[in-house]
């Protein structure tokens, strides 16, 4: 323990500059005398620490001292400075230290916040909100997780899972575990995961080494293919909600879309966020079944 307060204390020192004995046994919950000690063996140590009395007094390191980082370009650091940044907004656990103690280090390197990263709904209650850290104790201690499900028909369902990995996919967050409802290897979205609980049990299932998250999408070579045609009002979701290679901009003025669909009530209720700027060119049961629930739509208001 002591060797690891000695390291964090030149850190905390080259990142406040200058500071006091009360200061850092407050910061490291020890005695003025524990820090006088550590001070003195830092010292012995060839750390060049000035000790100051009197008003205006306290504890700095002679000025030009540096920890050395030269092994690093000043890209690489901010490479690992940002990094830090992504998991300290996720809640990552000792994050916060790590990104204290580089910010020390990299003088230079951005130091203001820019990312915060919140996997709840907008305007979800605080308690909803699910912390990455969580997800990671559950899948490196292996505890089997709980929560409730709502899948892409809005069917809510109670899972037991034992987690394996965390994926970010196609502009959103998946837990890839086994489900002991289904028995098999399953992907479960982020978003739709309500009062998640880490259990107490656990388990000594592993991730297949060869596993492939496309793999469980292997199924999607059998779904229908839509040809979708889209007017150029809409056209800024177009790129956010579909992949480049899908959209493209035709003669006409108009952009169509190739996309593999169930025709199921979410596809169908996902096409008609639209509105009146995409239409259904193929195939012909999708512009029926479409055309159907636009119908009810307008019966409503009849």
């Amino acid at each position: 323990m002591q060797i690891e307060r000695l390291v964090q204390m030149v850190f905390y020192i080259v990142n406040h500059g200058h500071v006091t004995a009360k200061e850092l046994s407050d910061f490291f919950n020890v005695s003025t005398r524990t820090i006088y000690r550590d001070i003195n063996t830092l010292t012995i140590a060839g750390i060049p620490i000035l000790s100051t009395k009197g008003a205006g007094g306290g504890i700095s390191l002679i000025d030009g001292y540096t920890i050395d980082k030269s092994i690093l370009s000043k890209e690489e650091q901010e490479s690992v400075y940002q990094g830090l940044q992504i998991l300290q907004s996720t809640k990552f656990p000792n994050a916060e230290t790590a990104l204290s103690k580089i910010s020390a280090v990299f003088r230079n390197v951005m130091e203001s916040k820019w990312l915060d990263v919140d996997f709840s709904y907008w305007g979800s209650d605080e308690k909803e909100k699910i912390k990455i850290s969580d997800i990671q104790y559950a899948i490196l201690n292996k505890h089997v997780i709980s929560f409730y499900y709502f899948n892409s028909e809005l069917r809510k369902s109670e899972r037991e899972i034992e987690p394996l990995r965390l994926v970010f996919k196609s502009h959103a967050w998946y837990i890839v575990g086994h489900c002991r409802d289904r028995e098999e290897i399953r992907i479960f979205r982020l978003s739709r995961i309500k009062h998640l609980k880490v259990t107490e049990e656990t388990f000594e299932r592993e991730l297949s080494s060869d596993y492939l998250l496309t793999s469980e999408c292997k199924k999607e070579c059998n779904l229908p293919v839509l040809k979708l045609k889209f007017s150029t009002e809409i056209a800024h979701r177009l790129y956010d909600e579909f992949q480049e290679d899908q959209v493209c901009l035709c003669d006409d003025g108009n952009y169509y879309v190739t996309v593999q669909y169930e025709l199921n009530n979410w596809t169908f209720n996902y096409l008609l966020s639209f509105g009146k700027y995409v239409e259904i060119i193929e195939p012909e049961i999708a512009r029926a079944m479409l055309k159907e629930r636009a119908a009810d739509i307008v019966k409503i208001y009849m």
